[in-house]
C-alpha cells in the first residue's frame, strides 16, 4: 500500500525544547510476548525517564506487521509515533518501511532465529527433520510470526536449499506461535530466541538449529543450519526504531542519542543477550543504508528462487 507524503513544517527551537508535551506512542506490529515486544517495552520504560513523559507501548498485530506500519506512516509528523520495525520482511505488495514512508532513527538489535519442535517429536536432530520432511513432504509445517517475515524467509530458504516442501503457518506474533508448538499442534517453528528459550530450558521444546553462521552462547550444543547439513545457509533478524516521515531532524537526532545510551544499559543488554542477539546502534543514515542493502538482498533472493510471499 502506498502511503501519502507528509510536508513537515520547520520545527522551532522552542517547539523542540518543549517536546514532548504529551505521552509518546510506541507501536509494535505483533502480539505481546515476542522478541520485538519485549525489547520495545524495556527501551520504552527507559526512554520515558529521559523524556520526562510516559511512553505508551501499543501492540497492533495483523498482516505481518503492515497494519502497524501503515498506522505510523499515515500519522501526522507532529504526533511523533515511534515503531519497532522488524526485518527482513517482504510483503506481497508495497507497504511502508524505513526509507519508504518511515524515517530511520536507530538500530536496536540483530541476531539469529531458532528452529524448534515439541519435545514429543521423535526427530532429535535437524538432519533427521530434513530427512523426514523429504520422505513425508506433506507432514511438516512450521510456525512463524507472520508471512513475509524473517522467519518465513528463513523457512523458505531451507525449502529451496534442502529440497523440502514445508509449509508456513503464520501467527500474529512469536508468543502465540510458540504455544501451539509446545502443544504439538505444529511440528516445527522458526522464531526469535525470546519466546522459545524458556521452553527449551524447561524441556517443552527441543532446539534443532540456529539460523546464523554462529552458534548462540546460551545454546552451545545447538548447531547452525549450515553445520546441520545445509551448506551456505545464513539468515538473521533485526529490530530497528523508526518514526513517521517528516519528523524534524532535531527530534530524530535527540531520539537517536537517547536510544544509543539506552541500548548500552545493563537492563537492555541483558535482554538482548537473553534473546541471543547483539546491540547494533548507529546513525539514522547508517540504518537507512543497512535496511536498503538488506531489502535488496532478500528481494533478489525471492525473485531468483521464485518464493511465494502472498498472504
Amino acid at each position: 500500500m502506498l502511503v501519502q507524503s507528509h510536508i513537515s513544517l520547520a520545527a522551532t527551537p522552542e517547539a523542540e525544547a518543549s517536546w514532548p508535551q504529551r505521552p509518546v506512542r510506541w507501536i509494535v506490529g505483533f502480539a505481546p510476548g515476542g522478541t520485538a515486544d519485549i525489547l520495545t517495552r524495556i527501551a520504552a520504560e527507559q526512554l520515558a525517564k529521559k523524556l520526562g513523559k510516559s511512553v505508551v507501548v501499543e501492540n497492533r498485530p495483523g498482516a505481518s506487521g503492515s497494519l502497524a506500519l501503515n498506522l505510523v506512516a499515515n500519522s501526522r509528523p507532529d504526533d511523533t509515533l515511534l515503531i519497532t520495525v522488524p526485518g527482513p520482511i517482504i510483503f506481497p505488495r508495497e507497504e511502508p518501511g524505513i526509507g519508504k514512508g518511515l524515517d530511520p532513527v536507530i538500530m536496536l538489535a540483530e541476531g539469529p532465529m531458532i528452529i524448534v519442535g515439541p519435545a514429543s517429536n521423535p526427530q532429535h536432530s535437524f538432519a533427521d527433520v530434513i530427512a523426514n520432511a523429504k520422505q513425508n513432504p506433506h507432514k511438516w509445517n512450521y510456525a512463524t510470526s507472520g508471512t513475509g517475515t524473517s522467519q518465513h524467509l528463513a523457512g523458505e530458504m531451507i525449502n529451496q536449499l534442502a529440497g523440502t516442501q514445508m509449509v508456513q503457518v503464520p501467527y500474529k506474533g512469536g508468543g502465540q506461535a510458540v504455544s501451539d508448538v509446545v502443544g504439538a499442534q505444529v511440528p516445527l517453528a522458526i522464531l526469535g530466541p525470546t519466546p522459545v528459550l524458556p521452553h527449551i530450558s524447561s524441556g517443552a521444546l527441543q532446539a534443532y538449529a540456529v539460523t546464523t553462521t554462529y552458534r548462540l552462547p546460551s545454546l552451545k550444543n545447538v548447531p547452525t543450519v549450515a553445520e546441520a547439513g545445509i551448506d551456505g545457509y545464513d539468515a538473521s533478524q533485526w529490530f530497528a526504531l523508526a518514526t513517521t516521515k517528516g519528523v524534524s531532524p532535531q527530534r530524530i537526532e535527540r531520539l537517536n542519542g537517547y536510544l544509543a545510551d539506552i541500548v548500552k544499559t545493563q537492563k537492555f543488554g541483558e535482554a538482548v543477550t537473553a534473546a541471543g542477539m547483539k546491540i547494533a546502534p548507529g546513525s539514522p543514515e547508517g540504518l537507512l543504508k543497512f535496511v536498503q542493502t538488506d531489502r535488496d538482498k532478500w528481494t533478489n533472493l525471492v525473485k531468483q528462487r521464485g518464493l511465494k510471499i502472498g498472504q
